[in-house]
């Protein structure tokens, strides 16, 4: 990774580019520095970003069932592809973690493929945002789930709090 510059060249960038435009989207940081979403991503400023290894996968997705509506993007090929709901529950089976929602989002995510989730905070459009990101090998984001908000477009503080306790839990 951060083939055009090291680490911590890419971490004054990206600091610097957000304090310039504290709402640019990781994805829009990544395009205005010729980085991958991935190391935008674990570049953001400390308080930003907690990144944990893509072997947590699984149990990041089993806990996220319990949240109750969260927002679930796809970028794929510069379209944007969003559910919003409860993130299904799904099993193992066959090499892949089988999304079996009942309507809506269901599919199936090759979890050896996920080497780097990150656990983002930061302003978007003006607005406070938490999501969890899930990238593959070649830096790229394979999707997201953004925290949900409630009628008045407020946080839900239960899930506030449980994006919070599972940094916790990862990274101790």
């Amino acid at each position: 990774m951060y083939a055009t510059c090291t680490f911590e060249q890419a971490q004054q960038n990206v600091a610097e580019l957000c304090a310039a435009e504290p709402s640019l989207s990781v994805t829009d940081i990544a395009l205005r520095l010729s980085l991958t979403e991935a190391e935008a991503s674990l570049a953001l400023p400390a308080e930003m970003v907690t990144a944990v290894s893509g072997e947590y996968a699984e149990g990041v997705l089993t806990q996220l069932t319990e949240w109750g509506n969260v927002t679930t993007i796809v970028n794929s090929w510069g379209s944007i592809f969003e559910f919003k709901g409860p993130f299904p529950k799904g099993k193992t089976a066959h090499g892949y973690y089988n999304i079996m929602g009942k309507a809506g989002l269901h599919g199936h995510l090759k979890l050896d493929l996920i080497t780097n989730i990150a656990f983002v905070s930061k302003l978007f459009h003006g607005t406070e945002t938490h999501h969890i990101a899930f990238f593959n090998q070649e830096g790229s984001c394979v999707f997201r789930v953004y925290l949900g908000r409630d009628k008045a477009r407020n946080l839900i503080p239960e899930q506030l709090t449980a994006f919070a306790a599972m940094k916790k839990e990862l990274t101790q």
